[in-house]
C-alpha cells in the first residue's frame, strides 16, 4: 500500500488500558502519519459513571473521557490545561465529590447537544485531540457474567453477577459474559470506521468488561470481521480480579469463543508477562497470527504499559503495511 494517506486506525477497548493503547499511538503518529479512532465501551456503572447514568440517563462518561485526555495534543497552554482540568477530581464528601470534571462537562455536552457523538467531537475540539473518540454504542449498556466461585456460600458453583463494577471486583472464574440488551445498537460511526480501517487494534485492557463487549454487539462485530483492515492484539502484562484464572492464551482463546471468525494477524505480548511463550505462541497462531515479543513495560517493572516502548513495538508493525 502506498503512502499516500494516514494509515487508518480503530482501537477497541475501555478504561486505562484503551488510554494506554492510545497514548502510544498518539506517539508512534509523530514519526508515522495515523487517523486514529478509538471506540469505547459504554457498560461503567461504578463511581462517578455509575451515579451519573443512574441520575442523569446518560452515556457513562469516564472511559469516554480517558480516551479524550490520551488523545488529547497539548499543543498550547490552554489545550494542556484543558486536559488536566478534564482529569481533576473533585475532593469532599458533598454532591461534586469523586466526579471529574470531565465526566461532568461530557454529561453536559451531551445533554445540550443531545447527541453523545456530537458532545465527543465537540470535547475532541476543545483539547486539539491527535484522533476521534466514539461510543461502541448510543444506548448505555449492563454487563453481566456468571461467574464460578463468586458467592462463598455457592462452592462449585457460577453465579450471576450483573454490572462492570461488581464483575471487576468479583472473585472466581468468570465463565460467560453477556450484554444487556443482548444485542444494542452499534454507532454509525464505529461501524463507518471499522470499513474504512487499515488496522484493528483489541487491548490491553480488562478483557471480559473492556474488549469482549465489543464482540457482542452484533453490526460492530459483523463489521470487524468483514472488514479488511489487519487485526493487532496487545496482550495485557497481569491478570486482574475478573481475568483470575485466564491464562494469557486464554485471553486470546476468548477472543475466539465470543467471535469465532475473528482473525489476528499480529498479538504483541512483553516477554517477562508471558515467561515460556510457547502456549501464547499456539494460541495466537491458532488465530492466524504471528507473536511478536517487545519489552513495553514500563522500567519500574509495574504491570502498566509504556507509552513510547508500545510505540517502539507498534510503530514498524503498521509502518510495514503501507
Amino acid at each position: 500500500m502506498k503512502a499516500t494517506r494516514p494509515l487508518r486506525i480503530v482501537a477497541f477497548g475501555g478504561g486505562h488500558g484503551l488510554a494506554a493503547c492510545l497514548r502510544a499511538l498518539r506517539v508512534a503518529s509523530q514519526v508515522l502519519p495515523l487517523d486514529l479512532t478509538a471506540v469505547v465501551t459504554v457498560g461503567d456503572d461504578g463511581g462517578s459513571s455509575g451515579r451519573l447514568r443512574t441520575a442523569r440517563d446518560v452515556l457513562p462518561p469516564g472511559d469516554l473521557r480517558q480516551a479524550l485526555t490520551a488523545l488529547a495534543e497539548g499543543r498550547d497552554q490552554f489545550a494542556w490545561r484543558t486536559a488536566g482540568l478534564l482529569q481533576h477530581r473533585f475532593a469532599g464528601d458533598d454532591a461534586l465529590a469523586g466526579h471529574p470534571v470531565g465526566n461532568l462537562l461530557l454529561c453536559g455536552l451531551m445533554e445540550l447537544l443531545g447527541d453523545p457523538v456530537e458532545a465527543l467531537d465537540h470535547a475532541a475540539g476543545l483539547l486539539h485531540c491527535h484522533g476521534r473518540v466514539l461510543p461502541m454504542s448510543r444506548q448505555p449498556v449492563w454487563i453481566e457474567a456468571d461467574i464460578l466461585d463468586a458467592d462463598p456460600a455457592c462452592p462449585g458453583q457460577a453465579v450471576l453477577v450483573e454490572g462492570q463494577h461488581r464483575i471487576a471486583v468479583s472473585r472466581g472464574m468468570v465463565q460467560t459474559v453477556r450484554l444487556n440488551p443482548g444485542a444494542p445498537v452499534a454507532c454509525e460511526e464505529a461501524i463507518a470506521a471499522v470499513g474504512i480501517a487499515d488496522w484493528l487494534i483489541f487491548g490491553p485492557g480488562s478483557w471480559y468488561t473492556s474488549v469482549i463487549p465489543h464482540l457482542l454487539v452484533p453490526d460492530l462485530a459483523a463489521a470487524m470481521v468483514k472488514s479488511q483492515a489487519k487485526r493487532l492484539v496487545i496482550l495485557n502484562l497481569a491478570t486482574d480480579n475478573e481475568t483470575a484464572g485466564l491464562s494469557l492464551p486464554g485471553h486470546l482463546g476468548a477472543l475466539h469463543r465470543y467471535l469465532p471468525p475473528l482473525r489476528v494477524d499480529v498479538v504483541i505480548a512483553d516477554p517477562r508477562a508471558i515467561g515460556d511463550p510457547t502456549g501464547v505462541r499456539g494460541a495466537a497462531e491458532s488465530l492466524g497470527a504471528l507473536l511478536m515479543l517487545a519489552p513495553v513495560a514500563v522500567a519500574d517493572g509495574a504491570a502498566r504499559h509504556d507509552p513510547v516502548a508500545l510505540a517502539a513495538a507498534l510503530g514498524p508493525i503498521l509502518g510495514a503495511a503501507q
